[in-house]
């Protein structure tokens, strides 16, 4: 029999308290689209049944059948530039009356103005780029495109990683939900080791200032114990979030330069902008080898996602690595040139760091004195705060996280909840310092009020 699978990727939706959430829906439209969502659809983990039903979606809101607003602090990473964006919506138009399709074989000037953009504001010689139409995808690309460069097929990433639901992408994801049981057997050569956590270390150590970079480390030590590995895939910053510990990159991609592997950043969640930079890995000073990009890239609208890859990594061209069918889409891609136009244009990127650094100013200042605050982290508008029982232990406290969860839905507030008991803030790069304060305010209140 199989043994219970721990989720760390999102909050539970089957518990209690999402229980006493659907119990108090009234709104007969609304109840009645979610029992046609479950006849409907396939069910699945972290998905069904459903929360709620959504009618509208406009800037930071989305709102429900029954009329219900909510700030969405969540938006699986889309909406950097917000629901609907004037300029976006205007963008494909356009190109749909334009150019609506591009059959593979053939190229278009729009598709191509996106990779040559991209190949602009990525550093150094990473000016190579493929497209897919999600995440995953883009994913299971850099992997066979890593396979291609070293000739290996091994992989380090990490435990409770997400990289994508592909076989490809389960495989060197750590995420139990997404690798384990119905999902095996997987790709062989994928190694994992303990990500860095500092909170929460791995390797038994307090902090940063003693443990000498132990989890950076231990990925050096896997690349030379194995000595044939193709590429170390990461997030360089965990989305839960977890922000690595200064130095953490340089170490590893010290090492992937010494033992002959590449470095690929899995920016799906945190690239344009969220975290304050263009791309997180910025915050860490390394140029990877290979950098995946997607949700926020098609402006919270249309599909797309794509790799960037070193110029020295264009070796492929004997091999379909991806070939997809959208590909070169023209309205996915001008999607994506209006939303880089949009985050370029409004100044967004410092708009995150600056917004993001006093969220977390203000929710260390209100919550110093909360017992069952653990830790508040995170980069730009990617933050969070960890509940606990206490402070001492640092015990995980997953329904307290739920009841400030649902408190917070009940004030028209969304988030997503990492790890079973992180409660996981990721507004969007548009939203209003005024706006975000209301937020603020309303998570506050109930972390306070389930104290």
């Amino acid at each position: 029999m199989a043994g219970v699978i721990r989720h760390t990727e999102g909050e539970a939706n089957t518990s209690a308290a999402r229980a006493d959430w659907s119990a108090r829906e009234t709104h007969n439209e609304t109840r009645d689209l979610l029992v046609r969502d479950a006849d409907a659809f396939l069910h699945q983990s972290l998905s069904s049944p459903c929360l709620s039903t959504i009618a509208k979606a406009e800037g930071i809101w989305i709102e429900d059948t029954s009329g219900r607003r909510f700030m969405d602090f969540h938006g699986n990473s889309v909406h950097h530039i917000g629901y609907g964006h004037p300029r976006l919506v205007k963008a494909v138009k356009d190109q749909i009356d334009a150019l609506p399709f591009s059959p593979r074989r053939f190229t278009n000037d729009v598709s191509v103005r996106l990779a040559e953009r991209l190949g602009q504001i990525a550093p150094g010689d990473l000016n190579k780029v493929l497209f897919t139409t999600g995440g995953s995808d883009a994913v299971e690309v850099a992997l066979r495109l890593a396979r291609a460069a070293t000739g290996r097929f091994k992989t380090i990433s990490f435990w409770d990683a997400f990289h994508g639901a592909g076989f490809g992408a389960s495989s060197v994801g750590g995420e139990a939900t997404f690798r384990s049981h119905i999902a095996g057997p997987l790709l062989p050569g994928a190694e994992h080791v303990a990500p860095f956590h500092c909170y929460h270390c791995a390797y038994g150590h307090p902090g940063p200032a003693t443990c000498a970079l132990a989890c950076a480390k231990m990925v050096e030590y896997a690349l030379e114990r194995e000595g044939d590995v193709a590429a170390v895939i990461a997030e360089p910053m965990r989305a839960v979030p977890v922000v690595p510990p200064p130095g953490y990159w340089k170490t590893v991609q010290t090492a992937c330069h010494k033992h002959g592997a590449l470095l690929i950043m899995d920016e799906i969640p945190t690239g344009l902008g969220k975290t304050g930079r263009m791309f997180a890995f910025d915050h860490d000073e390394i140029e990877p080898d290979i950098v995946v990009l997607g949700k926020a890239l098609g402006g919270g609208m249309l599909p797309i996602a794509g790799i960037i890859a070193r110029e020295g990594l264009d070796v492929a061209g004997d091999f379909a690595i991806g070939h997809y069918t959208h590909e070169k889409n023209p309205v996915t891609a001008r999607a994506a040139l209006a939303t880089l136009d949009i985050i370029d244009d409004e100044g967004l990127v410092d708009r995150s760091a600056t917004l993001g650094a006093l969220a977390q100013d203000r929710l260390k200042d209100a919550l110093r004195d909360q017992s069952h605050v653990g830790d508040i982290r995170g980069r730009g508008l990617m933050f969070g705060v960890e509940i606990v029982t206490d402070r001492d232990s640092r015990t995980p406290d997953p329904d307290r996280a739920e009841r400030i969860y649902y408190a917070s839905l009940d004030k028209g507030l969304s988030f997503k909840i990492s790890a079973g008991n992180v409660l996981t803030l990721s507004p969007p790069l548009v939203i209003s310092e005024a706006d975000l304060t209301t937020a603020l305010t309303i998570v506050i209140d109930a972390i306070k009020a389930n104290g």
